[in-house]
Order: C-alpha cells, then sequence, then structure tokens
C-alpha cells in the first residue's frame, strides 16, 4: 500500500525553496513521521542518508565538531552514503535520542543551506520543552503530523476517486444519496480502524478487524512502554492510570477526580502534561471567543480533553467494532465521543503543517442558561462555532446561544446528514430571534471544511 500523505506535496515545496531550513517533525510516535521521510527521498531526492540516533546513540558523538564540512565525510562513513548537498536528504531519526545533535543543526543551516536535512523524534516535546543547550532559533522549521485523515484512508485503501470527489465537492452541488452512503461506510470503517498508518496497512492486507484490533493493542502497549523515557522522576503507575483514563473522558470538561478522587490535583495534572507533551493526549483549552486569536483569551485551568486517535479511542474504551461495518447506525456506543474525537483530531491538523495544533471549545455556566459549543475556529477574523451530532437530528441550542451572544452569523454543524448551506433563523428561550448562515456537513467532510468554509460565508 501507498500510503500518500497530504504533507508530501508540503515537503515537495520544502524542498524547491531556496530559503528552507532544516525540517523538524514533530509528531506521536507511530503516525508515520519516519515513513514519511523515506518515501519522500524515494520520490523526490536522488537519495537518503538515514541515522537512526536511538539505536546508534554513539553517532551522536560526531557532530561534537559543530564543523559540517567536517561532520559529514563522517556521515557518509556510517550510513555507506554519499551526501551530495541538493541531492541526498540527510535524515536524523529519533533525534531526542542525542539533543546535541539538535542543537547542531543551526551550523548546517549557516554553513550548507543547499543541504537538505530532515529530524524526527517520538519523543521530541520533552527535548523542546526541558532543554538545556543553545536552541537553533530561526535556523529550523517544523512540520506538525497528526494520524491518517479520512481522506488518506480513503486513498491509501484503494479509493483515490473518493477521495477525488471529496477534494472537488461544493455545497451547492447535490450529493446523489448512494454516493453518499458509499462515504458514510467508509467513514464507519474509519471509526473502526483509526488513523494509524501500521493499523490501516493491516486492515488493507487482512480485510480483519480483528487483526487491526491487534496492531492498536501493540501501539497502546508502546506508548505505555515510553513512558519510563519521559524522565527520572516520573511516577509510570500514575502515567498509566491517566493515560487509561482519557479515552473515556473526551468529549467532557477534564476534572481531577474524575481521573482519581484520592490523588492530589497537581499529580493528575503533571501526568497530563506530560501526555501532551508525548502527543498522545491533547487539551482543548476554553476561550472566550471574543476575538482573535482564540489563545488570547484561553482558559489554562478551563479545557476538555481529546485522544490521538479515534481507533485507539476505541480499542482503549474496549468497544466491539468487529462488526462495525455492518452497522447503519453510528450510535453503537459512547457515540457522542467517538464522533466528537473523530472532528477533533481532524480540526487540530486543519491548518498549515507549520502551525502549532491547537484547539478550543466555549461554554457558559449559567444557572438555567448553560451551553457548551464543541468545538470553535477562527479563520482570517471570522470566528465560527462548530457543533458536532452523531446522528442526523440533534438541537443547536448552544449554537444558537453562542452566535447571539458574541454577535455572529455564520455556524457549523457536523452530522450524519447530506451537506447543506442555509440562511436560517432561530428562536431562543428568552423568546429573541436570531438569522444566521448554517453550514451543515456530514461528519466524513470535516477534511474539507477550510475549503467550503471560504466558499459559503
Amino acid at each position: 500500500m501507498l500510503m500518500r500523505r497530504l504533507a508530501m506535496d508540503y515537503l515537495v515545496s520544502w524542498k524547491n525553496n531556496p530559503r528552507r531550513k532544516p525540517l523538524v517533525f514533530r509528531g506521536a510516535r507511530q503516525v508515520g513521521k519516519s515513513y514519511l521521510a523515506r518515501k519522500f527521498a524515494e520520490l523526490h531526492m536522488g537519495g537518503i542518508a538515514e541515522i537512526n540516533l536511538e539505536k546508534t546513540p554513539e553517532a551522536g558523538d560526531l557532530f561534537a565538531d559543530k564543523s559540517p564540512m567536517k561532520i559529514l565525510p563522517r556521515l557518509e562513513m556510517l550510513t555507506g552514503t554519499k551526501i551530495i548537498p541538493g541531492k541526498t536528504l540527510l535524515f536524523l531519526d529519533e533525534i531526542q535520542a542525542t539533543p546535541d545533535v539538535f542543537a547542531s543543526l543551526r551550523y548546517f543551516h549557516e554553513v550548507i543551506p543547499s543541504l537538505h536535512i530532515i529530524a524526527a523524534g517520538s519523543l521530541l516535546e520533552f527535548v523542546l520543552c526541558e532543554h538545556d543547550f543553545s536552541m537553533p532559533v530561526g535556523r529550523i522549521e517544523y512540520l506538525h503530523l497528526g494520524p491518517v485523515t479520512y481522506e488518506e484512508f480513503l486513498a491509501g485503501s484503494g479509493r483515490v476517486h473518493l477521495a477525488e470527489f471529496l477534494g472537488q465537492h461544493e455545497v451547492v452541488n447535490e450529493l446523489p444519496l448512494p454516493v453518499h452512503e458509499q462515504f458514510m461506510g467508509a467513514f464507519r470503517e474509519y471509526l473502526a480502524i483509526g488513523g494509524m498508518p501500521e493499523a490501516i496497512q493491516a486492515f488493507v492486507d487482512s480485510s480483519s478487524f480483528l487483526e487491526t484490533d491487534k496492531v492498536k493493542q501493540s501501539i497502546l502497549s508502546t506508548y505505555q512502554d515510553d513512558f519510563s523515557k519521559y524522565g527520572k522522576r516520573v511516577n509510570v503507575q500514575r502515567l498509566r492510570h491517566v493515560f487509561q483514563k482519557l479515552p473515556m473522558l473526551v468529549g467532557g470538561k477534564f476534572m481531577h477526580s474524575r481521573v482519581d478522587n484520592d490523588a492530589q490535583a497537581r499529580d493528575i495534572g503533571e501526568a497530563l502534561r506530560m501526555l501532551c507533551l508525548a502527543k498522545v493526549a491533547c487539551k482543548v483549552h476554553h476561550s472566550s471567543c471574543n476575538g482573535v486569536p482564540l489563545s488570547a483569551e484561553a482558559d489554562e485551568k478551563k479545557f476538555k480533553v481529546l485522544f490521538l486517535d479515534v481507533g485507539l479511542l476505541s480499542r482503549a474504551c474496549g468497544l466491539s467494532l468487529l462488526e462495525f461495518e455492518k452497522a447503519q447506525d453510528i450510535m453503537l456506543v459512547n457515540s457522542g465521543a467517538v464522533c466528537e474525537q473523530f472532528i477533533g483530531q481532524h480540526l487540530l491538523y486543519s491548518k498549515q503543517f507549520f502551525d502549532d495544533p491547537e484547539l478550543h471549545y466555549w461554554s457558559r455556566e449559567k444557572r438555567q442558561s448553560s451551553a457548551e459549543v464543541d468545538y470553535v475556529l477562527s479563520q482570517g477574523n471570522q470566528i465560527i462555532p462548530v457543533e458536532v451530532k452523531a446522528g442526523k437530528t440533534g438541537r443547536l441550542k448552544s449554537l444558537h446561544a453562542f452566535l447571539k451572544e458574541k454577535k455572529r452569523k455564520f455556524g457549523i454543524r457536523f452530522n450524519s446528514d447530506l451537506p447543506s448551506l442555509l440562511d436560517t433563523a432561530a428562536v431562543l428561550p428568552t423568546e429573541e430571534s436570531i438569522d444566521y448562515r448554517l453550514l451543515s456537513l456530514p461528519l466524513y467532510m470535516v477534511g474539507q471544511l477550510r475549503r467550503l468554509i471560504r466558499s459559503s460565508i
């Protein structure tokens, strides 16, 4: 299977940019960082010189000189590959194992700017957050990689025509019901399989959800095996406890007591911080949403959580999805949380690959007038509320409350119905009315949201 990632186009642009800098991949373990670098070299470079610094930490000593012109011949000896600037990709994998190598990237940029360098590391965030070396500020750039998207899943599982159709469809054009049902069938598959490349490969090879579940369980175990690498004074048992609880907490405001009544909030908070650094979890912060950027009014103490991937979430929750492809109703178990996870993980990485992944939500906690909008996005100067519904129906009370309070005229709903764009009105509990435009999209169109917003506002 050729798993073409959307990031490949970004890499080609990076390659051809004369102002490029060494590129650092950031993302959780097993989302496909190493595969992407190798496939990029295979398709668009003249060769690759790869060094895994976790497997060969002694290679880090080669960078001690800090002179790229002296380092390159040593790397050629180690890899057995002639490194030709402009043609050969130098790929430094698991760079977090030798942080000093990360610091030396600045010298390569300054001395040999024509050399294409990609670095990656599964626990790189710990190095970036807690580094005690000179960071190559302004001399490197980042690419953030998340799980395989729904469109990438379609293409990777032999349905390129569906992925291409989705990328060109406009809401004003009618979507035939049989086509919609095809997309919904593939969407149910994605919920069952998730976006981890190895899990998708297992399904493509075997057509077996059982084999896919084995892979996902192995990935979950690998993440827990990594806990001892998070730091010298890490409480592995507490990390494991929080990690195992997180999938059950998606969709609701995070409360430490829901994880462990007996543990100190600061201990739970520290464990969650580490899981977020490892990219296996993500905080969705509350924002007052009065202006852009949304992060300017984010409340660090008020947040929801997302797990890394909907397939891993399903497996971690013990949901029986072996026969999921036969289900005609998404509402099997925990449907709201599963769909909110699916939408959330796509929105998290919906901006440019160089943008830090972040996501926000909004809530109003008042007696008899409480409201919560699942996600809030900004696009340009627009602030846009997003509601997620698992089925075809569902009230939009919170979305209406947001539009009224923030004086906005555009909202988004994801559900399992056909797409539509409506100029509509709503009557609030106060008997006030609001007029607004509603972009209603089937859940599987989340990857097209940014494009469709531009043509809908």
